[in-house]
């Protein structure tokens, strides 16, 4: 069992990816999440074996992470399911499955790419994915709009729909009265600004800056400024921006001032290894 980390309300952060589908120097999306009540969860799964490395170079990769939020089945978000299911299996061969909640067409994407890769699984169902000794290893868990879902004593998780593909979902995570509330890939959403009222940190999505603004809608992604109006609408304290591509990899603050025209909280934009731990007010 995950070892509590603290009496206090807080949450740590850590970014395995923050890169665009089509980013050459950043990992793919996938953001790690430890909670003071002992629950540990990931937001998507980025690509490759990205998130095993990531988080094993922060020291966090372990079996108590054994919770994943996936927001759509896009493969930069969902591919590094593979990989992390299998060095589940290897290194714990009796630990519990893994639990995947999104939403069923999402899930339908993962159960097509389980049955098509077949790494170290020899069955897959409506139920789970298993291996060929009958072991269960994933365990799809099928979200409802607006329906709270109990991750640990003190944390839960209500998906939310976005303007991306369809099928596509927000999260928002609340843990002992602190709200964490993570975009995935959408368009400026109204949706998103409902589900966020209020909430201590919006991690939120940014392709390109508001010049760029009719190539990004054409996407379906969002702009720095989106994110700001997102933000500020919301009425939360703090903006990370994330899933940046190439263009900004170097030099990613055209993303904060274009957010900062509309929100004047703190406004950050993540790199893959970056950490943060927020707590309440």
């Amino acid at each position: 069992m995950p070892t509590i980390m603290t009496d206090r309300a807080e949450i740590k952060i850590s970014f395995l990816g923050t890169g665009s589908g089509t980013s050459i120097h950043r990992a793919h999306t996938s953001i790690a999440l430890e909670c003071a009540d002992g629950t540990h969860l990931l937001l998507d799964a980025g690509s490759g074996n990205s998130v095993l490395r990531n988080a094993a170079q922060l020291g966090i990769l372990g079996p108590g992470f054994d919770q994943l939020l996936l927001s759509h089945h896009h493969p930069d978000h969902m591919d590094g399911l593979l990989f992390l299911q299998f060095w589940r299996t290897r290194s714990s061969p009796e630990g519990p499955p893994l639990r995947v909640y999104s939403t069923e067409e999402a899930l339908e994407g993962a159960r097509k790419l389980c049955m098509t890769s077949r790494l170290n699984l020899a069955s897959v169902d409506q139920d789970g994915a298993y291996t060929a000794e009958g072991r269960q290893v994933l365990r799809w868990e099928a979200t409802q709009d607006g329906r709270w879902v109990q991750l640990g004593a003190t944390t839960r998780a209500t998906a939310f729909p976005v303007d991306h593909i369809s099928g596509a979902v927000g999260w928002r995570v609340e843990s002992g009265g602190v709200s964490v509330v993570f975009s995935g890939d959408t368009r400026f959403s109204p949706n998103l600004v409902a589900a966020a009222k209020g909430a201590r940190l919006l991690i939120h999505e940014a392709f390109c800056t508001e010049t760029d603004k009719e190539y990004a809608n054409t996407q379906r992604h969002s702009t720095g400024a989106d994110a700001g109006r997102a933000a500020a609408q919301a009425g939360v304290a703090e903006l990370v921006i994330t899933h940046i591509a190439t263009p900004f990899h170097f030099n990613p603050q055209p993303l904060a001032d274009d957010a900062r025209r509309y929100f004047d909280g703190p406004i950050s934009v993540a790199s893959d290894l970056y950490q943060m731990t927020v707590g309440g007010a």
